[in-house]
């Protein structure tokens, strides 16, 4: 199985997009700076997790989740979790 993820910086405006066969795995690299790209912007937050079969079905979404378009449902879906914060209030 694999994954296609996004994760977003909780201390600045990125958001990452990676696929991976261990997420849990992947996950914690990123939030311990093993990654040069992602290393500025840790700590990370789960922002979205796909599961597919194939590494190649996981290869086109990661492509479209990098494209503009992809970018775009990744930053709606970013806005839903920050107008709908768990204690009621939005921001």
């Amino acid at each position: 199985m694999f994954f296609v993820y996004a994760i977003k910086s909780s201390i600045r405006n990125y958001i990452y997009v990676g696929l991976t066969s261990d997420f849990d795995r992947r996950f914690r690299q990123h939030n311990s700076g093993h990654n040069r790209t992602t290393k500025a912007y840790a700590p990370f937050e789960k922002l979205h997790i796909e599961s597919f079969q194939t590494r190649g079905e996981a290869r086109t979404r990661e492509k479209y989740l990098k494209s503009g378009i992809g970018k775009e449902f990744l930053k709606k879906l970013k806005l839903i979790e920050v107008v709908n914060l768990p204690d009621g209030r939005q921001d």
